[in-house]
């Protein structure tokens, strides 16, 4: 039970110490270059409140689409949920630690059969299984903003649940700045190499940025 306990609460203490928009994020409105190999997009992105998101402006359908869906995944990171809510159910304990200090959680009662690594007080890494894909995310060096910690270097890589085959990689890199209380991203670098080893580069650059 005190190992149980240790990993909750080491797991806990990381866990709180992301950085989220508080509840009274007004949201915000950027406009937005794409940068994907030789091709360049512009249109434009709104964050509301409610952290919903709108992108219009972009000339191709499914460019805009995929603005999205990063989009949505930015506002994911941000989105402030408690402990109890996100992780009350499940129940923790200990694995090993490697090299740098860093100490693997492991998860019981998670539906995404979600384990972590944790060093200090930032989680390290994120393993999980969605369906037939198996994922992990590597968190290499991360921005403290004095009110919790944002990764802005990891990679993700992907693999075949069932056979470990490598599916693809993603490197991130990614450049924040404060506006007003509230940390918002100015650029992101998305370097993606796929089953086939073909890679892909594209680039989000955030300009005009301004607070609802």
């Amino acid at each position: 039970m005190t190992q149980t306990q240790s990993a909750q609460d080491i797991f806990q203490t990381a866990y709180e110490n992301r950085y989220t928009w508080d509840d009274n994020f007004p949201g915000y409105t950027a406009d937005l270059e794409l940068k994907q190999e030789d091709e360049v997009y512009e249109g434009k992105v709104t964050v509301k409140a409610d952290l919903s998101v709108e992108v219009t402006g972009f000339s191709d359908e499914k460019v805009q689409e995929s603005v999205y869906n990063q989009i949505r995944d930015i506002v994911t990171h941000r989105k402030r949920s408690t402990f109890e809510k996100a992780h009350g159910k499940n129940k923790f304990s200990l694995g090993e630690s490697d090299a740098t200090g860093a100490v693997d959680i492991r998860v019981q009662g998670d539906a995404m059969g979600s384990n972590y690594r944790v060093r200090g007080t930032e989680i390290s890494q994120v393993s999980r299984v969605m369906g037939p894909m198996a994922f992990t995310i590597n968190t290499e060096e991360s921005l403290d903003t004095g009110d919790g910690y944002i990764s802005t270097k990891y990679n993700a890589i992907f693999r075949d649940a069932k056979s470990n085959e490598l599916r693809g990689k993603r490197d991130f890199a990614e450049s924040y700045e404060s506006f007003g209380s509230y940390f918002i991203p100015t650029h992101q670098a998305v370097d993606a190499i796929d089953k086939d080893n073909q890679k892909t580069r594209t680039e989000f650059n955030f300009k005009n940025i301004e607070l609802l």
